[in-house]
């Protein structure tokens, strides 16, 4: 298979997403009174009469696992099927069966997702760095994967050197490398990832392979070819948990379009998209009702030359047939997340000429029920992986002599604070990881650190207290410094005017929706000092001399490197300074990076306080989220996060799913 992703796809790409874009759009009004309808192209799709001599290809597919294994959290565990009636559904166990059932007499049968299986929020999965979910898809027979926006969550060279290759890396037996079900060590997927539009922005060559051939079996001995092609998500790289300063994502449209081009010029005569981006289309999981959302904007317009569409990304189940540019169906399908469902479109193949018989393709989604004996295989899978995570959740890592809470002075700092913001600046200075290949500017390390404590938009990055127990000494588990602490979100550093720091520290109090003043404090890293007017206006509290970085004042004019999490560095949760940043430079996951820190030291001796004062009388009164300023109410603690797993998507104000 020839394989492109040069500078020429970037340039191309970009032409033909102008052209592309101004195609096809006009017919979309009158393309959505077509939607809904029965998941057969035609009446004779399902009479078996109509499909004998053709060559029948079964395609299963999931999406958005995001590490389940056991089961999905208690929001995804019942969907809605035809008719109000309710499934509970969930756990790889029980899909192990229903897979087995579907591909029962079948001959040519490809399994494949459109994305997101790994980074998720199920404990055993999250900390044992995602090899659970990929040796549980390997014991499922998973024959390949678009790459999603979180299978950038670390950095691509890990999605290809440990996730797929299985090479071990620092820390191996204790962050990574660990013994699989079978006993022998964690080697890697046995399945590749593929993206046509995630490029290297330093020199426009595709990361992942863009799209591949899998070749059935036909009359004579003969095989025939189906290609597919593979789209992530536009914008991952700027996404919070998936931040990657290395990785561009082309126009998804003209990418997909020129993968179906070369693919017909190799004369392959069957095509499927998989990609890692969705719709909405009704609440019947098996059936789509007027959708909507980037995907079906895509699917009316992409290339008549492309079978099937099987979405993913925002979480969403529909199974529909949509008319391509030229009218005829295609199946337009996606399948929950959370091993909600199991979807499956059936094609058939044309045996002289290997084109797809459009009019004899079916689609369905079959929900993964609790109501089927658990296959024993895949049970024995999350059994091991559940006891290696309580044994290394268990694991002592370090001791604390001091309490650190979230409990707010009248200036806005808590202990607990300071220590997280302590973290990031110490986290900015160490190495990256090794599989990460990210440009990195010449001056490592930051300047100072800023951390929402309780930010406008989304959650917080300190989660709990972490509270001394009688001990002197008093032992924190992994576990529970893993919980304290982060949602998945790496640190990044970049290069600021000390004209946006102060900025920043201004936007920290803000009217609500309500008109009221609003104060969502900074945490501040021990090299800095700073005070701010309690009765000045809002925008003007901060003085630039009043500013201490390493006991020196602000100068608006200066650069410094400041390092937070990567939401507040590009604006998404409420303190839009910093836009317009310079050398970014993207430093470890909190969850990985904080158990890190506290292994580090050894032992949490009590931070410095006294950071922010406040120079009139300011008590903070409790709110949702940001903390509002009302002289007579009592300092409160900040409001403890659900669940990681409980956790809107961080851009749901985007799209309705991470």
């Amino acid at each position: 298979m020839e394989e492109f992703g040069r500078r020429r796809f970037l340039a191309r790409a970009a032409r033909a997403a102008g052209a592309l874009g101004r195609a096809g759009a006009a017919g979309a009004t009158g393309v959505k009174a077509l939607t809904g309808i029965a998941a057969a192209a035609t009446g004779a799709a399902r009479d078996a009469a109509s499909a004998a001599g053709y060559v029948e290809v079964q395609l299963l597919h999931i999406t958005d696992l995001h590490g389940y294994l056991s089961a999905p959290p208690a929001r995804d565990s019942v969907i809605t099927g035809a008719g109000g009636r309710k499934y509970t559904v969930g756990g790889i166990s029980y899909m192990a069966t229903h897979l087995a059932r579907l591909r029962e007499g079948r001959a040519n049968s490809i399994f494949f997702a459109p994305g997101d299986l790994f980074s998720g929020w199920e404990f055993p999965a999250f900390t044992l760095a995602d090899e659970p979910t990929i040796e549980a898809l390997n014991r499922l027979g998973l024959d390949f994967a678009t790459a999603g926006n979180h299978e950038f969550d670390r950095t691509p060279g890990f999605l290809r050197g440990h996730m797929e290759q299985g090479l071990p890396y620092e820390g191996a037996g204790r962050t990574n490398t660990f013994p699989e079900s079978g006993g022998a060590l964690f080697h890697g997927a046995d399945f590749r990832y593929y993206s046509a539009n995630a490029v290297s922005a330093a020199t426009g060559e595709t990361v992942l392979p863009p799209y591949h051939v899998e070749w059935v079996d036909a009359p004579g001995g003969r095989r025939l070819p189906i290609g597919f092609i593979h789209l992530t998500a536009v914008g991952t790289e700027f996404l919070g948990n998936s931040f990657q300063p290395g990785l561009t994502t082309l126009d998804e449209l003209a990418s997909a379009n020129l993968c179906a081009a070369r693919l017909k010029e190799l004369g392959v005569g069957a095509i499927v998209l998989s990609m890692h981006d969705g719709a909405v289309a009704g609440a019947d999981f098996d059936s789509g009702a007027d959708p909507s959302g980037p995907a079906y904007e895509l699917a009316l317009r992409v290339s008549p030359d492309i079978d099937a569409i099987v979405t993913g990304h925002w979480h969403h189940a529909f199974n529909m047939m949509l008319p391509d540019p030229l009218g005829r169906p295609r199946p337009f399908v996606e399948a929950g997340c959370h091993g909600q469902i199991v979807g499956e479109i059936v094609l058939r193949l044309d045996p002289d000429t290997g084109t797809v018989v459009r009019a004899l393709t079916t689609s369905a989604n079959h929900p993964n029920t609790r109501d089927v004996p658990p296959d024993p295989v895949l049970q024995e899978v999350v059994d091991h992986w559940t006891g290696q995570a309580q044994q290394h959740g268990a694991a002592v890592i370090g001791r604390q002599r001091a309490s650190f809470s979230r409990r707010l002075s009248p200036a806005g700092e808590s202990t607990m604070g300071n220590l997280v913001a302590d973290w990031a600046l110490w986290a900015a200075g160490q190495a990256p990881d090794s599989f990460d290949t990210s440009p990195r500017p010449a001056l490592s390390g930051a300047d100072l650190a800023l951390i929402a404590l309780a930010p406008r938009v989304g959650r917080s990055v300190v989660n709990t207290d972490l509270t001394a127990g009688p001990a002197l000494n008093d032992p924190v588990a992994f576990e529970r410094a893993w919980r304290a602490v982060g949602y998945g979100c790496p640190l990044v550093s970049a290069e600021v005017s000390g004209r946006q720091i102060h900025d920043a520290l201004e936007q920290q109090w803000a009217p609500d929706a309500a008109g009221v003043l609003t104060y969502a404090p900074l945490a501040v890293s021990a090299n800095v000092r700073y005070s701010f007017d309690s009765a000045g206006p809002a925008g003007d509290r901060v003085a630039p001399g009043d500013v201490l970085i390493g006991g020196a004042a602000l100068r608006p004019e200066a650069s410094y490197r400041v390092v937070t999490t990567s939401y507040t560095l590009t604006g998404q949760d409420g303190y839009p300074a910093f836009g317009g940043y310079r050398e970014p430079a993207r430093h470890r996951r909190d969850t990985d990076s904080f158990p890190a820190y506290v292994a580090a030291l050894g032992i949490l001796e009590a931070v410095s306080t006294g950071r922010v004062t406040a120079k009139g009388a300011a008590l903070l009164g409790p709110g949702e989220g940001a903390l509002l300023l009302a002289p007579a109410d009592p300092v409160p603690e900040l409001p403890t996060p659900v669940a990681a797993e409980e956790e809107a998507a961080r851009d749901a104000g985007r799209r309705p799913v991470c």
